[in-house]
C-alpha cells in the first residue's frame, strides 16, 4: 500500500476513534469532570512517554508558550467536561452532533481573531445550522434533558472553537502529540481539584474503559495525526475530520443500541453538511491569500 492511501486509512482510523470517545460518557458510570480527570492523567502520561521513545522534543521553545499552553489546556478542559456532560444529558447521537456547530461558530467568531470578513454563504451556513439544532431540540425548555445536553454541546463547540483559533494563532508550530501533552498536563492539573471520591471506588471495569480512553482514543489519535499529515494535505484531514459525528453517531447505535429519530439524523445532516462547506471554503480562501 503506498503512503498516500496507508495515511487515509489511518486517518480515517483516527477519526474513528475521536469519534468514539463519546461512547465513554454512557459507559463508565462518572460525573463529566471525573471522566475529564483521568482521561487528561492517563493520555498525559502516554503522550509525554510517546514523546520520549520517540525521541521528540518535549520542552516548549519559550516561556510565552507556557502560558499559551495553559490558556489552551483551561479551554480544553472546559470542552471535555461540556463534551462529556452533553453526551451524559443528551445521548450521543444528539451530543455529537449538536459538537459539531463548532466548524461554523468558528466561522462566525474568526473575524475576531483574523484579517477575514463574513459573507453571505456564511449566514447561510449558520440558518442551516440553526435549523439543524431546531430539528435535534425535542422541547423548548431546559427540563428536557436532551434540549439542555444540545445547549451544554453548543456551549462545548463555541469553548471549542475558541481553543481551536488561539492553538492556530500561538500553537501550530508545535505537533499534535507535543501540543496535546501540554494541554492534557494543564487539565490534569485543573481537574484534580474538582475530582471526587467516586473515582476510586469505581469498578475495575471503569478504570480499564478510563485507562481506554485516555490511551487508545485520545494519546493514539493525536500521536497518528502527525503521521498522517506527512502525506496527506491539511484540507484532506479537515474533510475526513468532519465525519467524526457520522462515525460517533454510527458507534452508538450500533454499540450503545442508540434510536436517533429522523428529525435528529436530518438535524445531523444539515450540521455536518454546513461544516463540510465551510471546511471547503476555509481552504479555498487560505489557498487564494497564499
Amino acid at each position: 500500500m503506498d503512503p498516500v492511501k496507508k495515511s487515509l486509512v489511518s486517518l480515517h482510523f483516527t477519526i474513528m476513534l475521536l469519534g468514539g470517545t463519546a461512547l465513554f460518557s454512557r459507559v463508565v458510570p462518572l460525573s463529566a469532570s471525573d471522566i475529564t480527570l483521568m482521561r487528561s492523567i492517563f493520555a498525559c502520561v502516554a503522550l509525554f512517554a510517546f514523546l520520549k521513545i520517540a525521541k521528540h522534543k518535549i520542552t516548549l521553545n519559550c516561556k510565552k508558550d507556557y502560558g499559551v499552553a495553559v490558556g489552551l489546556g483551561l479551554l480544553m478542559a472546559l470542552h471535555w467536561v461540556t463534551y462529556f456532560a452533553a453526551m451524559q444529558y443528551a445521548g450521543v447521537s444528539v451530543g455529537m452532533i449538536a459538537l459539531f456547530t463548532f466548524p461554523v461558530i468558528t466561522v462566525l467568531i474568526e473575524p475576531f481573531f483574523e484579517r477575514v470578513r463574513l459573507v453571505w454563504q456564511d449566514i447561510v451556513s449558520t440558518l442551516t445550522v440553526i435549523v439543524g439544532v431546531y430539528l435535534i431540540v425535542p422541547e423548548n425548555t431546559l427540563e428536557n434533558d436532551v434540549t439542555l445536553g444540545v445547549l451544554i454541546g453548543i456551549a462545548s463547540a463555541i469553548l471549542y472553537s475558541f481553543r481551536n483559533l488561539f492553538h492556530r494563532k500561538h500553537f501550530k508550530h508545535y505537533s499534535g502529540a507535543q501540543a496535546m501533552a501540554w494541554q492534557t498536563l494543564i487539565i490534569a492539573i485543573v481537574m484534580l481539584p474538582v475530582g471526587s471520591g467516586n473515582i476510586l471506588n469505581a469498578s475495575t471495569n471503569s478504570w480499564l474503559m478510563l485507562l481506554l480512553l485516555g490511551t487508545v482514543f485520545t494519546a493514539l489519535p493525536h500521536a497518528l495525526i502527525a503521521a498522517s499529515l506527512r502525506h496527506l494535505r491539511a484540507k484532506t484531514f479537515s474533510l475526513i475530520a468532519c465525519m467524526q459525528p457520522l462515525y460517533g453517531v454510527f458507534l452508538a447505535i450500533v454499540l450503545l443500541n442508540e434510536k436517533p429519530g429522523w428529525t435528529t439524523l436530518l438535524g445531523g445532516i444539515l450540521i455536518t453538511s454546513a461544516s463540510v462547506y465551510e471546511t471547503l471554503n476555509a481552504h479555498k480562501l487560505h489557498s487564494s491569500d497564499s
